[in-house]
């Protein structure tokens, strides 16, 4: 049975006007049109190359990541045939964290990007703590001191790169998140701005004054001169230049790709909770428009800054998830495609008391232990391919189960569901397992792209293509729901073996 959208759609060759979000990644950029109804038209995708210079180095190339979104903004248009005056607005959603610096002058990058999961300032941050400012960065910005995020990066860029220190104190440089590196180019120079989510994930902004922080600035010596404007995540970003978008459309939306999917999850409601199984799992509670800190070994963070108001979220960070599907096809070779671990993992019952932990660069929340490292436990001589596979498919769903266990304490709230997305999403064998761990339904949304529609709703309310919040949770659609099947004492027993090996990695 058709329903009214599909009516709708069918009753025209293409749509009157599009939104474009722009979805620069950890390992690709994409530009992607939506419609009115929130459906995806066309999408265009470059992959991003990866630099390794160093163990526990991550970089990546500023210029090919702005080439490469710059080809898809150019190839969507063609591929879709809507071009730049049937755009009404861009948004912009970013992986986090990482971050370039630049000459003001020439507007070229004075290092390579340094990538969020990059752990070369493990021991700055570690220095820093012991130098007794852990407690005012958890109080000013809702963060827990890790390597993890920006502000140690910015440091180490400064102290390494020749000339980079005199530069910055006289204020010949820039820096930023992805999304400010995006914003910059894209309208040749004219706004050096992030927005409110994307400055939380720094360590240098003030999540409650909604400002950069003098003493965090001092603290990790980074000069205020260098810092984008932070701005709401629905407003004006600048004009994209001509000579890259003949009719130069508005950036009109900007947030950090985890709070971009909250917002495409339409998670607007305080309690609710959604999770993204990506390289690694990103879940996020809104908590409404009063922070809470938490005591648990989560994040506050700002989770939606839209329509003139400031919603916190929760967040707890799983650093490894579908980098652990990678590790068994690229590195142990007991896969060939991702595809296959669903089957593989459903052909036998149990692990037989087998868990991987998978703290290849150390294990976030709860734990927060960036000296941890990967355990295999329970191995017996009956350990075979597919139990090992059942191990590594189900340690995203055990770590899920710590993160919003946590959530629930900080928060007070009881959940019933478990909004979720990204690419173990579409596991039937992960999603089930972990709707049996949690005992409540998992709900997969039905589009694929809530991170790059959180974006384009962003961009469209400020811009007045959708009206408000309600028509947008209006446009949701559930794909499928998980009831958990597993009985409690069955779930218990097995948590108790994933504790027992967590415990043995921190050790």
């Amino acid at each position: 049975m058709s329903s009214a959208k599909d009516d709708a759609m069918g009753a025209r060759e293409a749509p009157e006007g599009c939104i474009m979000a722009l979805d620069a990644g950890t390992t690709s950029v994409r530009a992607i049109l939506f419609d009115e109804y929130g459906r995806k038209v066309a999408v265009a995708q470059r992959p991003l190359t990866m630099h390794y210079p160093h163990p526990g180095w991550v970089e990546q190339d500023p210029v090919e990541i702005l080439s490469a979104q710059v080809a898809c903004m150019i190839e969507v248009q063609f591929k879709s045939g809507i071009h730049s005056d049937r755009i009404h607005a861009i948004g912009i959603t970013n992986q986090r964290e990482t971050v370039i610096v630049w000459d003001r002058q020439t507007g070229q990058p004075i290092y390579d990007a340094v990538v969020w999961q990059c752990r070369r300032t493990a021991d700055a941050v570690a220095e820093i703590v012991e130098d007794g400012y852990g407690d005012l960065i958890r109080e000013r910005t809702g963060l827990v001191p890790d390597a993890y995020f920006s502000a140690t990066k910015i440091t180490w860029i400064l102290d390494n790169v020749e000339g980079a220190r005199e530069m910055a104190n006289a204020g010949e440089l820039m820096c930023g998140t992805v999304d400010t590196w995006l914003i910059y180019n894209l309208t040749r120079g004219e706004v050096h701005a992030t927005d409110y989510t994307n400055a939380s994930r720094t360590m240098l902004f003030d999540i409650h004054r909604l400002d950069w922080d003098d003493d965090l600035c001092e603290i990790f010596r980074v000069p205020r001169s260098m810092l984008p404007e932070a701005r709401p995540s629905s407003g004006s970003f600048g004009e994209v230049s001509p000579d890259i978008m003949r009719n130069h459309p508005r950036i009109t939306g900007v947030a950090g790709d985890q709070q971009a999917s909250l917002f495409g999850h339409c998670c607007f409601a305080p309690g609710s909770v959604k999770n993204t199984y990506g390289t690694g799992c990103f879940m996020l509670m809104n908590l409404g428009p009063k922070p809470v800190m938490s005591s648990n070994g989560l994040v506050t963070t700002i989770g939606i800054a839209e329509g003139g108001r400031v919603d916190y979220a929760l967040e707890g960070s799983v650093f490894q998830a579908g980098s652990v599907i990678q590790w068994l096809r690229d590195g142990l070779r007991l896969i060939d495609d991702a595809a296959q671990t669903a089957k593989i993992a459903s052909s036998v019952p149990d692990t037989d008391g087998c868990y991987v932990v998978p703290a290849f660069t150390g294990l976030g929340a709860p734990w927060w232990r960036s000296d941890a490292r990967g355990v295999i436990a329970g191995i017996t001589r009956g350990t075979d391919r597919a139990r090992l596979v059942r191990a590594a498919c189900e340690s995203m769903a055990y770590q899920t189960y710590d993160v919003l266990k946590a959530m629930e304490a900080d928060s007070g709230r009881s959940l019933s569901s478990l909004n979720v997305d990204g690419g173990a999403a579409n596991n039937p064998f992960i999603m089930q397992f972990q709707a049996d761990l949690l005992g409540m339904d998992v709900v997969r949304a039905a589009s694929a792209e809530t991170t790059a529609l959180g974006a384009a709703y962003l961009a469209g309310l400020a811009c007045g293509f959708w009206a408000d919040r309600d028509e947008l949770a209006g446009l949701a659609e559930d794909e499928k729901t998980y009831a958990p099947n597993m009985s409690p004492e069955r779930a218990a027993a097995l948590l108790e073996g994933w504790h027992e090996a967590v415990r043995r990695t921190l050790a």
